[in-house]
C-alpha cells in the first residue's frame, strides 16, 4: 500500500530564501526588525519567569506556585492577543515584502502566536484560570488503594509486577480516579478553548491548534488511517501471542483479560513478558548514570542539564516526567521520577534527548542574540519528539545494554532474541495507541457534549483491540496528562515517530555510510553529535520544519523508513 510522502511545505522555498539573504532590508522589513526587537525585549523576561514558575510548581505542589505561573501566563497571552499588532504581522505577512529568510521565520511564529490568541479579554482569562486550575488538581493529585494513597510510580511497580489480578485492578483503577476529579472543569475548558477558536472562524480548537502549527488536517488524516491499514495484520498477530502469555500468567483465558492485565493504564507500552524481562538488567545499575555517559560520549554532554534537574519521586511532585528550557539562553532541565527500570531508562533517554535539542541551539548569531531569540526552539514540536524517540529507543537496543551494562556475549545473545521483537511491538503498539488519542481528541473539540465515555472506549476497541471493563464506564480517559497541558498534541509524537526513523536511516546510511543498522549503539561515535548539532539542533528554528528534515535528511519528512523499519 502506498503510505503518503509528507506534508506539503508553506514556507518561502530555502534555496530561494539563501539567494536573498544578501539583500539589505527594505521599508517592511527594517518595520519587522524593529517590531520584533521591542517584543523581544518584553516577552523574553516574562517566558523566563514563568518557566521557573513552573517548574517551582511542578517540583512542589505548592499553590501559590501555580497561582503565581496563572497571572504570568495570563499577561503573555494579552501581549499576544493584542489585535492592533496582530493586524500589523497579518499585513506583513500578506505583503509577501519580507524576503530575508530569517525575519521571515520570525514572522511567521509570531503570526501564528498572535492569531491563536486573538480572544476577548474576559475568555482569556477564564481560559487560563481554569487551565491552571486543572493542572494543579491534576498534578497533585494521588490515587488511592483501599484508602491509601499511591503514587503513579507505586501503581507502574504493581502493574508490572504483581500477579494478583484484583490488586492490578485496583491499581489501575487508581490511575484513572483522578480523570473523575477534573472531568467537569475540563469539558468546560474545551468549550471554552472552541468558543475562542470559533471567534477566529476555525470550526474546532482542534482545527486552530494544528493551523497555527504550520500542519494540515487532511494530511494528518490520511498518514493516520493508512498507518491503521498497515499495522492491522501485524498488531493483532503480535497481540494475539502477547494476550496467551499474559492469561497463562495469570491463569486465565485470554478472552477475559481486561485493561489491568496489561502493564501500562494505558497499553501504550509493550509488557516486558517474552523469554526476558530487560527490567533485570538494568536493576543494578544507576539509569541517571548510564544516561549521563552516553550522551557524553556522542560529544552532547548533558551533565549540567542533570545538575540542574530533579530527578526521584516525592509527595506533591508532578508524577510523570518532562524538559524544561527555562530561557532560550542555555538553562535548561528535566523532571524525573527515576527507577532503576527500563522504562525510566528510556524516559531518561528520551527526557535527555528534548534536553539536548534546546542546550545545542546556535545562540551566536543576531544582534546580541536578542532579536533570534524567536527562533531559539525547535524546528517544530514533533521534531523535538523525534530526537527524544531517537535516543528513547536504545533503551531496547540489545547491543547498546551489552555495551552499556558490560554484559556478555551470551546475555547479547539472549537479549537480541527478543529486544528486536519488543521494539517491533512497542512502535506498531505506540502507532495504535496514537490513533486512539488523535482520533478522539478531534471528536472531543467536534462535540464535547456527546457520550464521550463510550466514545473513548470504542476507539480503545478497535484500535488497541482491548476490552472495556464491566459495568458503567467513567471518565477515567481524563487522566491521560496530554488532554489537560498538552492539547491536542498527540500526533506529534507519532510524527516524531517518523523521523526518529528517517534520521536513523539516513545516520546509519549516508553518515556513518553502513550497509545496515545491524549492532549501531551509536555508544562513543561523536559523529552523530556533531551531525545532529549541524543539521537539526543548531538551526534551531531557523527553517520551516519540513525544509529542516529535507537539509537534514536529503528528503521531506516521510514515512516509509518507520513502515520499512518497524511493519514490513
Amino acid at each position: 500500500m502506498k503510505i503518503c510522502s509528507g506534508f506539503r511545505r508553506t514556507a518561502l522555498c530555502f534555496t530561494m530564501s539563501v539567494l536573498l539573504f544578501g539583500c539589505g532590508p527594505n521599508a517592511k522589513e527594517r518595520k519587522l526588525e524593529k517590531f520584533i526587537t521591542a517584543h523581544v525585549e518584553k516577552i523574553e523576561p516574562m517566558t523566563t519567569q514563568a518557566n521557573l514558575t513552573y517548574w517551582d510548581a511542578s517540583t512542589t505542589g505548592k499553590s501559590e506556585y501555580y497561582d503565581k505561573h496563572s497571572q504570568l501566563r495570563l499577561e503573555i497571552r494579552r501581549i499576544y492577543s493584542n489585535p492592533q499588532k496582530y493586524a500589523f504581522l497579518k499585513d506583513m505577512k500578506e505583503s509577501s515584502q519580507v524576503r530575508d529568510a530569517r525575519l521571515a521565520r520570525q514572522l511567521d511564529k509570531l503570526y501564528y502566536a498572535y492569531l491563536r490568541n486573538q480572544i476577548e479579554p474576559q475568555l482569556l482569562e477564564k481560559l487560563v484560570d481554569l487551565d491552571t486550575k486543572i493542572q494543579e488538581k491534576y498534578n497533585t493529585f494521588r490515587g488511592t488503594i483501599d484508602g491509601k494513597k499511591v503514587t503513579m510510580s507505586d501503581i507502574y511497580i504493581i502493574m508490572t509486577t504483581e500477579k494478583d489480578c484484583r490488586k492490578r485492578e485496583l491499581a489501575w483503577k487508581a490511575s484513572k480516579q483522578v480523570g473523575d476529579a477534573i472531568i467537569d472543569d475540563f469539558i468546560e475548558l474545551v468549550k471554552l478553548r472552541n468558543k475562542a477558536a470559533r471567534k477566529l472562524d476555525f470550526d474546532s480548537y482542534h482545527t486552530l491548534s494544528i493551523v497555527t502549527g504550520e500542519q494540515n488536517v487532511e494530511e494528518l488524516d490520511r498518514i493516520f488511517s493508512e498507518l491503521y491499514e498497515l499495522t492491522n495484520e501485524p498488531f493483532t498477530r503480535m497481540k494475539e501471542e502477547l494476550d496467551r502469555i499474559l492469561a497463562e500468567s495469570y491463569g486465565i483465558a485470554p478472552e477475559e483479560l481486561l485493561p489491568w492485565h496489561y502493564h501500562d493504564p494505558f497499553f501504550q507500552r509493550t509488557p516486558l513478558v517474552y523469554e526476558l524481562d530487560l527490567d533485570l538488567y538494568y536493576n543494578k545499575h544507576d539509569v541517571k548514570e548510564l544516561a549521563e555517559k552516553y550522551y557524553a560520549g556522542i560529544g552532547l554532554p548533558v551533565d549540567d542539564i542533570l545538575a540542574r534537574s530533579d530527578l526521584y519521586d516525592r509527595e506533591g511532585k508532578y508524577p510523570h516526567a518532562f524538559s524544561e528550557d527555562v530561557d532560550r539562553r542555555g538553562d535548561v532541565r528535566i523532571l524525573c521520577n527515576l527507577q532503576n527500570t527500563e522504562r525510566w531508562m528510556e524516559t531518561i533517554l528520551h527526557e535527555l534527548g528534548h534536553a539536548v535539542y534546546s542546550k545545542y541551539h546556535d545562540r551566536k548569531s543576531g544582534n546580541d542574540g536578542l532579536p533570534d531569540w524567536l527562533l531559539r526552539e525547535p524546528a517544530h514540536s514533533f521534531t523535538t519528539e523525534a530526537i527524544a524517540m531517537f535516543f528513547g529507543r536504545l533503551s531496547r537496543n540489545a547491543t547498546w545494554m551489552q555495551e552499556m551494562l558490560n554484559l556478555s556475549e551470551q546475555q547479547h545473545a539472549n537479549i537480541e532474541k527478543v529486544s528486536a521483537k519488543y521494539l517491533r511491538f512497542q512502535q506498531i503498539l505506540f502507532a495504535r495507541w496514537a490513533m486512539v488519542m488523535y482520533n478522539f481528541e478531534k471528536q472531543l473539540y467536534a462535540d464535547p457534549d456527546q457520550d464521550l465515555n463510550n466514545l473513548w472506549w470504542e476507539l480503545v476497541e478497535k484500535y488497541q483491540l482491548v476490552r472495556r471493563p464491566p459495568g458503567p464506564v467513567d471518565a477515567g480517559w481524563a487522566s491521560k496528562l496530554h488532554f489537560t497541558t498538552a492539547p491536542c498534541y498527540y500526533h506529534n509524537y507519532m510524527l516524531g515517530e517518523l523521523l526518529a526513523s528517517q534520521l536513523h536511516y539516513h545516520i546509519v546510511h549516508k553518515v556513518f555510510k553502513l550497509e545496515s543498522d545491524k549492532d549501531v549503539s551509536y555508544i562513543g561515535d561523536k559523529r552523530l553529535g556533531e551531525y545532529l548539532r549541524r543539521k537539526v539542533l543548531g538551526p534551531g528554528a531557523l527553517y520551516h520544519w519540513n525544509d529542516m528534515i529535507e537539509q537534514a535528511t536529503a528528503e521531506p519528512l516521510t514515512p516509509k523508513y518507520f513502515v520499512n523499519q518497524f511493519i514490513k
